[in-house]
């Protein structure tokens, strides 16, 4: 019986070179704050590990979860290590279906009982269970069945982290969340609207290298990535500090990169790594090509006012807090302008 390769081989013969796998491992050793020295383990435990079986499951959502991960400008250590996991179950990017297709899901069930992931995109509609269907079988029935056996399970997106968009109010499906139903299964949560491509990866990754699971936040998210606010690394964070502040899309401020805490930006209360690892083999993110944050990886975030409400309406969490601070930033920054001018009137005054 030919042996499963190595997710080390598959990358090889992907044509990864060694400099570039290193690197990859670097990074993630980084960003799970762990030391240099466990950059060797990571690298061995990545290329002698098999082939890990994944399931994943599509329910209420739009997939672009999935698009997420799969419309990348180039391949990517992160999207190829990603292809090497033994993806048994997908029915958006299978070619089996019908028949076939569950078959291949309870296949990988069996041989793998016990060891396999569990990844989930999409929120569960309890109002009706036709809502939802693969299958003929239920969203509700074919979680529950599927997840039984695994090892652990990953809640792909907002929605199916905390019902996202199909849960929001009048919430007309009963949309709930992943773990809002499994209850006696590790469940990590990857929000977002999509979630972070390298976010997904370093799960993955750390469970080939230690077969643990990240340390999670109050609403179950890795730590290494949702453990600050995107304000907290915004590179606009010093306008917001100065009291520079964008009014409208197209004035002054705008042009000239200030923050856009006043057009609505919700980086101060959404904690996520966007504003380091970025999109597009970052390349960029919302706020650098000029859009303030939506929040999408904070639960509720669809319910909690217009996306272009500032915070300081009252309608957010924290909003009091921050309007204080907006206020005492403009403050500011109306007095370091008044001390700016007296300087420049002093230089004109002495030349």
């Amino acid at each position: 019986m030919k042996k499963t390769p190595t997710v080390g081989e598959i990358l090889q013969a992907k044509g990864v070179s060694r400099r570039g796998f290193l690197k990859y491992c670097a990074t993630t050793a980084s960003i799970l704050a762990l030391p240099p020295s466990m950059i060797p383990r990571i690298a061995q435990a990545i290329e002698n590990a098999r082939r890990p079986s994944v399931i994943w499951l599509s329910f209420q959502e739009c997939t672009g979860c999935t698009e997420s991960l799969t419309r990348s400008a180039s391949p990517t250590v992160e999207g190829l290590i990603f292809d090497a996991i033994s993806l048994d179950y997908h029915h958006t990017l299978q070619a089996a279906a019908g028949d076939q297709a569950e078959a291949a899901r309870h296949a990988a069930m069996e041989e793998n009982d016990g060891g396999y992931l569990v990844l989930v995109d999409g929120s569960i509609p309890l109002a009706n269970p036709g809502y939802s269907t693969i299958a003929g079988i239920s969203n509700v029935d074919m979680l529950k069945e599927t997840v039984a056996g695994a090892a652990a399970v990953v809640s792909i997106g907002s929605c199916a982290a905390f019902g996202g968009i199909p849960g929001a109010d009048p919430n007309p499906t009963g949309a709930v969340s992943v773990g809002d139903l499994v209850t006696d299964k590790p469940v990590i949560n990857v929000p977002g609207c999509p979630p972070i491509p390298m976010v997904m990866t370093a799960v993955l990754t750390q469970f080939l290298t230690f077969g643990t699971l990240p340390n999670l936040d109050k609403y179950g998210r890795p730590m290494a990535f949702f453990g600050k606010t995107i304000h907290d690394r915004c590179y606009r964070r010093p306008f917001y500090e100065q009291g520079k502040f964008a009014e409208t899309f197209d004035d002054e401020g705008a042009k000239a990169g200030w923050c856009l805490y006043k057009l609505g930006c919700k980086g101060p209360i959404t904690y996520n790594a966007c504003a380091t690892t970025k999109w597009n083999s970052g390349t960029s993110f919302p706020i650098e090509s000029g859009h303030p944050c939506l929040g999408c990886s904070e639960p509720n975030f669809w319910d909690k006012g217009g996306f272009y409400e500032p915070l300081s309406t009252g309608k957010f969490d924290s909003g009091a807090k921050l309007a204080g601070a907006a206020a005492a930033g403009a403050a500011l920054g109306v007095v370091a302008a008044a001390a700016g001018r007296r300087k420049q009137s002093k230089f004109a005054k002495e030349g």
